[in-house]
């Protein structure tokens, strides 16, 4: 069977961020709550020229050339921060990305998880059709609101992923264990533009699931933690996945050696959530993001595992095999550039960009820049339709 995986990763994420050790002070709370007790230090702030649709289109262009555009006849959007109740954002993006026109183009929905299921039809597609291509983006902004108990959890981000036969960075192994359950442990009803969580009852679906999919993948696959170089974990705050970790270390009773192994790992797949924050539908592939531009250790040939969860709830465990000069295809230096060109804002500035929001009335608005100088923006509204581009106009 042909190899089937990532061929290209991408990542974008708002123009502006706040510090937490602000945000602690503004709320009255220790900032070594949010920095070691969530395990993050930075998230990014999203003002009202960016959506779904713009993260994920400034994601793509970055690792997209002429023979991406040619090639590529599926384009999925994961998304649970979709811009329109019909009309999916996959056909913006398609259109803003200049995809040649025989393609399917959709969105998926499923809490955080969707971007795994994107991956994994993608996957399925291309094993069909070796000779195409497959652009899959998890694109989302998490909003819990100003002075809640998830507003230390709120960032925004996509990432871009094509997938293609003879893949140059990871393979995706047909190995995936995967549970359904409906519970109520996060969700947004459609009159609401923020989210609602039962936040411990959420962290305990999230240890259970995976103690769950991890008990059936090693009686599926006969593999253990030493077959593992590192494990990805979806992260809506950091501190989560080093919880999964020791639920994966005390049910195996892993030995030192693996502990220290991955362990040291995560810590380099957290490095970029700590700083940008929940990407919901992304979270999981910028750990991967992470691991794979920060590392010094990785080799072709290792074997990466992959813990999604979205609340609802799915789940799924399933694993990566790097390829030899992975580390080309990473564009490490870009987004080092990007989280460091991002423009710092106080709380009463982040408070104002949160309120900002485009019209519900079919008002025509055009939008200031705000100094965001991303390639894709949303540039007016005219009658309930959105216009994105390149410059205002």
């Amino acid at each position: 069977m042909t190899a089937v995986g990532i061929d290209k990763l991408g990542f974008y994420t708002a123009p502006y961020y706040l510090d937490m050790t602000d945000l602690a002070h503004a709320r009255n709370e220790d900032p070594n709550k949010f920095k070691i007790g969530l395990g993050q230090e930075q998230q990014s702030v999203t003002p009202v020229t960016q959506d779904a649709v713009t993260l994920a289109a400034n994601a793509s262009e970055a690792i997209l050339d002429a023979d991406d555009r040619d090639t590529i006849d599926l384009v999925i959007l994961a998304t649970e921060s979709g811009v329109d109740q019909s009309k999916a954002g996959a056909i913006y993006l398609h259109h803003l990305l200049g995809i040649q026109p025989h393609a399917r183009a959709i969105e998926v929905k499923e809490a955080c998880y969707s971007g795994t299921y994107g991956l994994q039809a993608a996957c399925d597609y291309i094993h069909r059709h070796p000779e195409r291509r497959a652009l899959v983006v998890a694109s989302d902004i998490a909003r819990y609101g100003i002075e809640s108990g998830g507003e230390p959890t709120q960032g925004s981000g996509a990432v871009a992923m094509i997938v293609s036969a003879n893949p140059r960075i990871a393979v995706v192994n047909d190995d995936a264990v995967f549970t359904a359950k409906d519970i109520m442990d996060f969700w947004r009803p459609n009159y609401s533009s923020t989210a609602m969580v039962d936040g411990h009852y959420s962290n305990e679906q999230y240890l259970a699931q995976l103690e769950d999919v991890w008990t059936t993948y090693q009686q599926d696959t006969q593999l253990s933690l030493s077959d593992f170089e590192a494990i990805c974990f979806h992260l809506p705050y950091t501190k989560l996945g080093i919880k999964g970790m020791r639920t994966l270390f005390e049910k195996e009773n892993a030995s030192e050696t693996d502990q220290t192994r991955l362990m040291a790992n995560f810590e380099i797949s957290r490095y970029y959530n700590r700083h940008v924050g929940n990407l919901y539908t992304g979270s999981l592939y910028l750990s991967l993001v992470s691991l794979l531009a920060r590392t010094e250790s990785l080799t072709g040939g290792a074997r990466i595992g992959m813990y999604s969860y979205g609340s609802g709830a799915m789940s799924e465990f399933f694993s990566l095999m790097l390829v030899d000069g992975f580390q080309q295809m990473i564009p490490r230096d870009a987004i080092e550039q990007l989280l460091a060109t991002r423009q710092q804002v106080s709380v009463e500035e982040y408070e104002q960009l949160f309120r900002e929001a485009r019209p519900t009335d079919g008002s025509d608005v055009t939008f200031d820049a705000h100094n965001d100088a991303s390639d894709f923006r949303l540039l007016r509204m005219e009658g309930h339709r959105p216009h994105y581009g390149r410059e205002n106009a």
